[in-house]
């Protein structure tokens, strides 16, 4: 499945381990949140970095305490219409500060790019090559929002109060 990350394709880092299936000695592995949880302190020491995927129906609270240790957090959206990942994702950056790779696995739609960007997500696992390209066309198309959101993005009324300020600074 192709790896969406700042609006291009990429390689993806992460080999996936499925649940009973052998540890590879290194390198970067998603898990479970079911084989995450089960030991997550001997995953935590092998060398590479970690992952996990998490569920949207899975409290948060089981996950925080080992933000600071995981390279990737992958909120699952089973279906299109599941938006409880979409708060998943603003909790884990908002909240709880999470600043790495935080990535939508699943049924993702095109349309949906911009409110998951927003929301947090800068990693996208489409279905197709073509979902790439639509995705760095549609990120272009907007550059002024009118919702705070965690994505850094300034919102037109503080855009509009920082032209403002500098237009009577300059007077």
């Amino acid at each position: 499945m192709p790896l969406v990350k700042q609006g291009r394709i990429t390689t993806d880092p992460f080999v996936r381990v499925a649940d009973g299936a052998e540890l590879p000695g290194d390198g970067a592995v998603l898990f479970t949140a079911e084989r995450f949880l089960a030991d997550p302190e001997a995953l935590l020491r092998r060398s590479g970095k970690l992952g996990v995927m998490w569920p949207n129906n899975r409290s948060l609270e089981d996950l925080v305490p080992h933000l600071d240790r995981l390279a990737s957090v992958g909120l699952v959206f089973r279906t299109f219409r599941a938006g409880r990942a979409y708060s998943q994702a603003r909790l884990l950056r908002e909240r709880h500060g999470y600043d790495r790779e935080l990535r939508a696995i699943g049924q993702i739609l095109r349309d949906q790019f911009v409110f998951m960007t927003r929301a947090g997500f800068d990693a996208f696992e489409v279905k197709k090559d073509a979902d790439a390209d639509a995705f760095a066309a549609t990120m272009k198309r907007y550059s002024v929002f009118y919702q705070p959101t965690g994505d850094g993005r300034v919102t037109a009324l503080n855009r509009r109060m920082q032209l403002r300020h500098s237009e009577s600074a300059s007077q």
